[in-house]
């Protein structure tokens, strides 16, 4: 029960668990160091943290490609919270809407048969977290949920 005490005091301030960024892919590597902290403060193995800052790394990459095709001037809101062992990233922009369920299912043999780049972000997240939701409100907002349990 200590252990559990502690991780949860790691995050018993909320300020420093909400990180803004502009939409520049200069800033992925403060996202990633952000992300890497706070899944490791969680207690998360080296492998499960990889894979959570990937998932947010693809997703954010995606925000600042699309939702603000590549104009570097709008905010990224990332922040982390917990729910017992679920670890929750929520990731939000102002940009362009996304509708994911207008997304096919990810065939990744034919994907690598056709020697394709790009276009795996949301087949990773969806792959390496435990849980991928999106909410999407036309000229208002985006937002993702990545959701990783702790294995207890």
């Amino acid at each position: 029960m200590v252990e559990k005490k502690n991780r949860m005091s790691n995050f018993g301030n909320t300020n420093n668990n909400k990180l803004v960024v502009k939409s520049s892919t200069a800033n992925l590597i403060t996202i990633r160091k952000f992300i890497n902290n706070k899944a490791s403060l969680f207690g998360f193995s080296k492998d499960e943290i990889e894979d959570i800052v990937l998932s947010v790394d693809e997703a954010c990459t995606n925000i600042i490609e699309h939702s603000y095709n590549s104009k570097p001037n709008f905010d990224i809101e990332i922040s982390v919270t917990f729910s017992k062992n679920k670890f929750i990233v929520k990731i939000v922009d102002y940009g362009e809407s996304f509708e994911p369920n207008s997304l096919k299912d990810m065939d990744i043999e034919l994907y690598r048969k056709q020697r394709r780049v790009g276009g795996l972000g949301v087949y990773l997240m969806k792959t390496l977290m435990d849980d991928v939701k999106y909410t999407s409100v036309k000229n208002k907002y985006n937002q993702v949920l990545l959701t990783k349990k702790l294995a207890q």
